[in-house]
């Protein structure tokens, strides 16, 4: 959800400022990075209604938009470093920079390069290289300097370059860091705002001096406040974090999470808590109204929006929606208004499948409690109205005439032909079983108080 988010909010964006909502794929670290991931990605954007502007099966004129097939444009950069001195080598192993972090830890500094290698003499450096011992490049960030900028979302920021260190820009298997491929894309691809997590803050100091180095122009950026649970902490599967994918398994709907995410860190100006499409959310999107706390993520306002997305489907879409999971529980004939009937009466599609086994298999006794007394009579007089062919009202009329009324009356007729105490309407609940289930379902009640 959280990359979800970081999606919609971008998207939201462009879509205000009739910008371009580009998709990239950052796909350099070939071990994590898999078609099937790729395709996963896409296939969720889609369905939430994302569709990006420019990137992979839209293309632009700025691609090609995997950074695996970029890294031509990036050995440019690397060059261009090198000859400006603002780049070197760095021949340090794992072991060695382990150590030189437990060394800086022990010592109470922050944990950052020492900068080793950039004191190499040229020589010395092509030996290393002569020797096939690895190695990094490193950017060679100034001392002594400040990096300030202006975030969308949590104002002025400032960074004092002593306490950056010198990073990696590439790595030893040749391809590129985060740092540099994003920071190079983006300004090749004429991106003018970055918004992203803030857990990538520290990241863009880094990126800044990178493209001031090169000359080359800097985005906007604004970081997002991070998604927590209920106790604060990162949010996790314990706090009923799901994928996109599992959301959608259980039957969410697209707008119910564009809705809930919209407002998850951001709010809407006059508390406009209505239904939104995509559009409406994007007119309304601020980044002025992003709040810099952390936003938690709450499971109850998933449900909400979920049920207010459920009730605005139309009888064909909610037929549409509900059929993967539960029409082959309904007879043909009863699909369509059974649908109906649950679009106004459910959240999510696993109680259509209750509803859907209560009304068309034969119920066993109940198992919930009846609260209130009721004689015999009441049983007797259902079962043999309709024996005699009574609909639902004559139903009623019947247990009326045993003098049963208002909770007396509805609460036990309810309870025998559902099972339950509270649900849909008992009249479509009624036509949509048929009075021969009612029948077998007053006559299984009756014999139990007998």
């Amino acid at each position: 959800m959280g990359n979800a988010r970081t999606a919609l909010f971008n998207a939201l964006m462009g879509h205000k400022r009739g910008a371009r909502f580009v998709l990239r794929i950052e796909d350099t670290d070939t071990e994590r990075s898999r078609d099937e991931f790729v395709a996963a990605l896409k296939e969720d954007l889609l369905w939430l209604g994302l569709d990006w502007q420019e990137g992979p099966d839209v293309g632009g004129e700025q691609g090609p938009y995997f950074q695996s097939q970029r890294t031509p444009i990036y050995a440019q950069y690397y060059q261009q470093l090198l000859e400006a001195g603002l780049a070197y080598p760095c021949f340090c192993s794992p072991t060695e920079l382990e150590v030189m972090r437990k060394a800086q830890a022990q010592a109470g500094l922050p944990p950052r390069y020492d900068g080793r290698c950039s004191r190499l003499m040229p020589e010395q450096a092509q030996q290393k290289m002569a020797e096939g011992i690895p190695y990094t490049l490193r950017f060679k960030v100034p001392k002594g300097e400040t990096v300030v900028f202006e975030d969308g979302i949590k104002g002025r920021q400032r960074f004092n370059t002593d306490d950056i260190g010198d990073f990696i820009i590439r790595k030893a298997d040749g391809s590129a860091a985060f740092f540099f491929s994003n920071a190079i894309d983006d300004a090749l691809m004429g991106i003018t705002h970055v918004i992203r997590g803030e857990d990538h803050l520290t990241n863009t100091p880094r990126q800044i001096l990178l493209l001031q180095a090169l000359g080359l122009p800097v985005p906007q950026y604004a970081h997002m406040s991070m998604i927590v649970g209920a106790d604060g902490s990162p949010l996790s599967k314990r706090h009923g974090s799901r994928s996109i994918r599992q959301l959608r398994a259980e039957g969410f709907l697209p707008q119910a999470l564009t809705n809930y995410m919209a407002r998850l860190g951001h709010t809407y100006k006059d508390a406009d808590n209505r239904l939104m499409d995509l559009q409406a959310l994007a007119e309304g999107f601020e980044l002025s109204q992003c709040g810099t706390a952390p936003a938690r993520y709450d499971e109850n306002q998933l449900l909400f929006w979920q049920k207010e997305a459920v009730q605005a489907l139309s009888d064909a879409a909610a037929a549409e929606w509900l059929a993967p999971f539960v029409q082959d529980k309904v007879p043909a004939e009863k699909w369509l208004p059974f649908a109906a009937l649950m679009r106004d009466n459910i959240t999510l599609p696993a109680e259509a499948v209750a509803w859907a086994e209560r009304l068309f298999t034969p119920m066993p006794l109940p198992d919930v409690a009846l609260p209130v007394a009721v004689s015999g009579d009441f049983f007797v007089a259902g079962e043999r109205a309709l024996a005699e062919g009574a609909d639902f009202s004559g139903l009623v009329e019947a247990l009326k005439a045993t003098g049963a009324k208002g909770k007396t009356l509805f609460q036990p007729l309810r309870w025998v032909l559902t099972g339950q105490l509270q649900g849909p309407e008992l009249p479509v609940l009624f036509e949509l079983m048929g009075r021969a289930e009612a029948h077998r379902r007053f006559a299984q009640a009756r014999e139990v108080q007998a």
